[in-house]
């Protein structure tokens, strides 16, 4: 059988096409509700939080370009942000039960795995890995708690320039190690 492409599928929601929606759905509800329960942690927000990626989908299907990236980081950004807002809302202190990459690896099984027998989730592992631990933590409470650079040197008790450092060069390593992959 033949699927229908994301940018297909796109089209079809542009159309008014609710079969469309469904099928994007179950192509990525698992994908996004785990990125949503990443940053959350909250198995109902993160349901929520995936509910609300797609209608944003339904109602924001013009606003993706595919000259920006791929449809999937298209779409996990709209999660990512939704989560984020939704997280912001509830006020909760992300640290109370922080939630790191190497405590809970299976947190990332379905987060970044567009299609099936996808190397994208391990290489991602892997580069993060590779980073010093206070680099990955820095970007880790920027990326999936949505902190403030500010409140992250809070945090870790050290000073906002560290921080700005730590980030970008973790950054700067990432996208390294990333292009090599």
């Amino acid at each position: 059988m033949n699927q229908i492409s994301e940018l297909g599928l796109l089209e079809q929601i542009r159309a008014g096409h609710e079969e469309a929606l469904l099928a994007l759905h179950t192509r990525y509800a698992h994908l996004v509700y785990s990125v949503a329960y990443r940053v959350l942690n909250d198995s109902m927000a993160a349901e929520e939080v995936t509910q609300d990626t797609f209608m944003r989908v339904w109602h924001k299907a013009d606003a993706y370009d595919v000259s920006k990236g791929s449809f999937t980081t298209w779409l996990l950004t709209i999660t990512r942000r939704l989560a984020i807002d939704t997280f912001r809302k509830h006020r909760r202190d992300p640290m109370l039960d922080p939630v790191f990459i190497d405590d809970t690896p299976e947190l990332w099984d379905n987060v970044l795995k567009a299609e099936e027998g996808s190397d994208l989730r391990e290489n991602l592992i892997d580069s993060v890995r590779q980073l010093p631990k206070e680099q990955w933590q820095a970007i880790e409470l920027a990326y999936f708690y949505g902190m403030s650079h500010q409140q992250i040197a809070d945090y870790l008790r050290v000073p906002l320039g560290t921080v700005k450092t730590r980030i970008r060069l973790g950054m700067e390593k990432l996208r390294e190690n990333w292009s090599q992959s």
